[in-house]
């Protein structure tokens, strides 16, 4: 704190509501009495100036808790700063920030991977994809892949399909078992009714079922080309690790589940909410209302 006089840029250094704001951040590592003696502050001109910074921001923190909270804590100050601007409420994002550290709000993270690789047991397809994961619409370049959760004592596995123009799951399914069935369903659901999808990548790591001969021949009666990553390359398919990552970290690890079927239930309303709802940064919406708003163009 010695070193701070001239924090903030002000000439003659800090004022007083300046030194009572860097003192409130430390308070959690910290004593307060210690840090108001090392500053030279009274008590009583420390919450004058808190509760005045705290008044300034009431409905802000109060709208910013309410969308952590609608969002079960999965918005971080990025997106939350972006929920607030479209309500009208024009802030810096350094101060959404910097409210939520004072509030306590942030989102957890961990990461954790499945590997399908059982080694060359069919044919492999080169790297088309090349990560080059941009698309100028949709239904261009497609990405897949399968992750692995385990709930107590039992597993479940999610197979998905992800579009990389605007980051939307066209099609999952949930198994107990990392079968073919829940590829080639899943594939089946991503086609529906269209028949004709050529030109289309598909991009995946070389896990066994990308090599099975049935997955490859629904491609091919569609058009579609195949892509696979390099042998040991999770960043080939980095998108689609994304969103494994962002489902952990965001319903998985920040949740107690007994019941592998009420995961399953969570499951499937949290991907809704993915492709519905949350905000995705590159976009400054959710992937549907992209999709949606480019359609009426």
């Amino acid at each position: 704190m010695k070193k701070s006089k001239g924090f903030n840029g002000r000439k003659g250094g800090p004022r007083a509501k300046d030194w009572a704001q860097a003192i409130q951040s430390l308070r959690p590592k910290h004593d307060l009495k210690h840090l108001l003696k090392v500053v030279g502050m009274a008590r009583s001109t420390f919450f004058y100036h808190i509760k005045q910074k705290q008044d300034k921001y009431e409905e802000v923190c109060k709208k910013i808790t309410d969308i952590y909270a609608r969002n079960k804590g999965r918005y971080g100050y990025r997106r939350i700063c972006i929920e607030l601007r479209s309500q009208g409420i024009c802030i810096n994002h350094k101060t959404v920030a910097r409210l939520m550290q004072e509030m306590s709000l942030q989102a957890k993270r961990k990461v954790r991977h499945y590997r399908s690789y059982k080694g060359q047991i069919g044919k492999t397809a080169p790297n088309v994809l090349e990560r080059d994961f941009s698309a100028t619409g949709p239904n261009q370049k497609w990405a897949t892949d399968v992750s692995q959760v385990n709930i107590k004592d039992r597993k479940c596995y999610l197979s998905t399909i992800l579009d990389l123009w605007n980051g939307e799951i066209v099609s999952f399914t949930i198994s107990d078992s990392p079968n073919l069935k829940m590829v080639t369903e899943m594939l089946k659901k991503a086609f529906g009714n269209k028949a004709n999808y050529a030109g289309l990548i598909m991009h995946s790591d070389q896990g066994w079922h990308y090599q099975h001969k049935e997955y490859q021949n629904m491609l091919q009666e569609r058009g579609i080309v195949q892509s696979m990553s390099r042998k040991g390359n999770c960043l080939d398919n980095s998108m689609m690790e994304n969103f494994f990552g962002l489902m952990k970290n965001e319903l998985l690890y920040v949740n107690s589940f007994d019941d592998i079927k009420c995961f399953k239930k969570e499951l499937e309303e949290y991907i809704s909410y993915y492709n519905n709802k949350r905000i995705k940064l590159r976009l400054g919406m959710s992937p549907v209302q992209y999709r949606k708003q480019h359609q009426n163009k």
